[in-house]
């Protein structure tokens, strides 16, 4: 795999973060966090790997505040930087189901680069890493860890794009979730502290 060393990723971070400041950065420090944890139950992952992964799969967002563009812009600044694998995550991470119309903000992309997105998610034959990506992002809010349910809702109550890619789409992170908690023998939201303080905005439920 080529992914870069975890002092790169913390740099190619703080850089971005420079560039263009916002709850994103956290976000991915929480998706690392997760992929780690859930990584190290599963024989197939590598969790460091995993972690620095999670670290750069939003770092598109060094060039500002863009939809779906983000996506586009990690993946051919971590090609261009020599780190296919990264590069490749930067695109999965947002397609639980591979197809570039199941998005879930606009494209802000030129019909050349739309095609080039196309073309790499069509050649991609998922893995775990790619699964694994998918769904700590639908996990991972900058507040912390929390419920799937809370994090579809929250992009969807951003975004407002209700189409006939939504519930396959969210169906397909349940789906993930399920296969991999059936490998590892328990729930994932076992492995994630803070998960409950955090899907209930800091208030515990009544016990």
């Amino acid at each position: 795999m080529r992914i870069p060393t975890l002092n790169r990723c913390m740099d190619l971070l703080r850089e971005a973060e420079a560039r263009n400041p916002g709850p994103w950065v956290q976000h991915s420090i929480n998706v690392a966090e997760a992929a780690r944890l859930i990584g190290a139950r599963l024989d197939s992952i590598e969790p460091d790997a995993a972690y620095r992964l999670g670290l750069v799969h939003d770092i598109g967002r060094r060039e500002g505040v863009t939809g779906m563009r983000h996506v586009y812009d990690g993946y051919r600044f971590m090609l261009e930087a020599g780190f296919p694998t990264a590069a490749r995550i930067c695109l999965t991470h947002s397609f639980p189901v591979q197809d570039m119309h199941a998005d879930s903000s606009r494209w802000d992309c030129s019909p050349a680069e739309l095609d080039e997105i196309r073309a790499a998610l069509a050649g991609f034959v998922y893995d775990d890493y790619d699964r694994l990506l998918q769904l700590c992002d639908s996990i991972a809010v900058p507040e912390g860890f929390c419920l799937i349910e809370k994090r579809l809702l929250d992009v969807f109550m951003r975004h407002r794009n209700y189409d006939e890619y939504t519930i396959p789409k969210w169906q397909a992170y349940f789906d993930i979730k399920r296969s991999f908690e059936d490998r590892i023998g328990c729930s994932i939201y076992t492995l994630l502290p803070g998960i409950v303080t955090t899907t209930f905005d800091g208030q515990l439920p009544p016990s």
